[in-house]
């Protein structure tokens, strides 16, 4: 290309903030629904029913991002709705969290909101949810996550379950790569949050999420 023709361009690439590659991943929006209970707030989650994905987890509201989805924050309301019935007039979206990337290929981003509610007002749907859960936020103010780590590799191969034959997903000899490659490399520790309380785990992304809003929550009630 030439350089005149390159001027023309380079005014107008800008600066894009983002997640590069995110359409490549399972993109979802959770709501860190929170309702107030005996004069103080509570997260609400939601027992996954045991024959959906991640079945038997426990979660906030939330899913995929749809074609017909116009923001974010209608993903997360309209997700609500559908699983426990809360209409989005009702929530008061109050705020958000960092976008979560995780190895295992999902991205999510969650939103926070308050719905002034009895949970007597819920209309669950049990194709989805199992049961709903609710915790007080300061149980997790007072409560540290439990942390361990997985290791994460990368593999130029992979094995069929069904007729046990190697399948190349990487062709490390053709494209010329270094030798080291045919073996699995990256050893990334990857870190995992877990809360153990008297009506589940709630550990992994989820658990992530809270952390994340305890902690914000922690920080604003110190400097008030």
């Amino acid at each position: 290309m030439l350089i005149a023709d390159f001027d023309k361009i380079k005014a107008q690439l800008g600066f894009e903030e983002g997640i590069h590659g995110k359409e490549e991943y399972f993109n979802s929006v959770v709501l860190v629904l929170l309702v107030p209970i005996d004069g103080e707030y509570h997260f609400v989650f939601e027992k996954r029913a045991a024959d959906i994905r991640q079945g038997g987890e426990i979660c906030f509201p939330g899913g995929k991002i749809d074609e017909a989805d116009t923001s974010l924050e209608q993903v997360a309301l309209r997700e609500t709705y559908e699983e426990m019935g809360i209409p989005a007039e009702k929530i008061e979206i109050i705020g958000r969290v960092n976008t979560l990337v995780a190895p295992m290929g999902v991205t999510v981003d969650a939103f926070v909101g308050i719905a002034d509610i009895s949970l007597d007002d819920l209309s669950v749907n049990a194709q989805e949810v199992e049961r709903v859960i609710t915790l007080p936020v300061s149980y997790f103010l007072t409560h540290s996550p439990e942390r361990y780590n997985v290791k994460v590799e990368v593999h130029s191969t992979t094995v069929d379950a069904a007729t046990g034959e190697q399948i190349v997903l990487l062709p490390v000899e053709q494209l010329g790569l270094p030798e080291r490659y045919k073996t699995p490399w990256g050893n990334y520790l990857y870190k995992v949050l877990a809360y153990p309380t008297g009506q589940g785990v709630i550990w992994g992304i989820t658990a992530r999420i809270v952390n994340d809003v305890a902690e914000k929550i922690s920080k604003i009630a110190s400097s008030i």
